[in-house]
């Protein structure tokens, strides 16, 4: 009797750590489960149309786990809020090609030498310079005007990096506004942000490059949006953000140039929010 009681409670103990192992399988799976995008999306960041100086702030933007936090998956359909230099644009539309939508929807061009119009100009060439864009649909986002920049309710994904500080609150809200409009019940919005300091005032610095984490949020809630999550992939606890040439003070951009250059390069690029929210 005591050899049988001993067997079974090794046996007992074999299917408890089998049971275990296969809970913890499941649960890793489960976890991984957006990384399935993977090889569509290291095949995108890892192609030869990217230049090897883009590749290089792949360590500070974080480009593959930035993507995967926001659940992006190649058969969505994607929209990226004023691509600017196409940086994102890079990775995203040729890992979408074949299976997804991208749209670009960047400020339109009205003809003359202004910024935006300047702006898309430089991306549409960009756009026809290479083969991975040739499914890309631009359309046009005009800040603080409400604006169509894909078919009302059929995006999965509508992504903003680093844009905010550009557009100003009542700009912010009606960006989301116009993300809340393309997207499908359940899709989501994600922002990348330079990030204002909580202990910062905001409408003494709007011209720092940063904005609040709080107020994004606040903005994102009154366009109908809630926070699903926040990661801080993006983050970077040297950035005190409180720099000379504002956000542009640090790399890549680095305002003051040759001075205290190396004290700024040693600080890295600017912290930033990552947040998701979904309709």
């Amino acid at each position: 009797m005591k050899k049988i009681k001993t067997l079974l409670t090794a046996s007992m103990l074999t299917m408890s750590f089998a049971s275990a192992n296969a809970l913890a399988h499941d649960n890793h799976k489960h976890a991984e489960q957006p990384a399935k995008n993977n090889f569509a999306l290291v095949k995108a960041i890892g192609g030869d149309h990217r230049s090897d100086k883009n590749k290089a702030r792949d360590v500070h933007r974080h480009p593959k786990e930035t993507l995967a936090f926001f659940g992006f998956e190649p058969t969505m359909t994607v929209v990226e809020m004023a691509p600017g230099g196409g940086w994102y644009t890079e990775i995203l539309a040729p890992a979408v090609k074949g299976q997804g939508t991208f749209y670009g929807a960047h400020y339109p061009d009205k003809g003359d030498d202004s910024y935006g119009s300047k702006s898309r100009r430089r991306l549409e060439e960009k756009m026809a310079s290479n083969e991975v864009f040739s499914e890309v649909k631009l359309t046009d986002f005009t800040p603080r005007q409400a604006s169509n920049i894909a078919p009302a309710g059929t995006a999965d994904l509508v992504l903003t990096f680093r844009n905010l500080h550009n557009w100003g609150e009542d700009g912010v809200l009606q960006m989301f506004k116009d993300a809340h409009k393309a997207l499908k019940k359940g899709g989501v919005l994600g922002v990348v942000e330079h990030r204002m300091p909580a202990s910062q005032n905001f409408e003494e610095n709007k011209r720092s490059g940063y904005f609040p984490e709080a107020l994004t949020i606040e903005l994102a809630e009154k366009a109908g949006f809630k926070l699903a999550a926040s990661s801080e992939v993006n983050a970077n606890p040297k950035d005190t953000a409180d720099h000379p040439r504002g956000v542009w003070t640090l790399p890549p951009v680095l305002a003051l140039k040759d001075e205290d250059k190396e004290k700024y390069l040693a600080i890295g690029e600017s912290d930033r929010m990552t947040l998701k929210f979904v309709k």
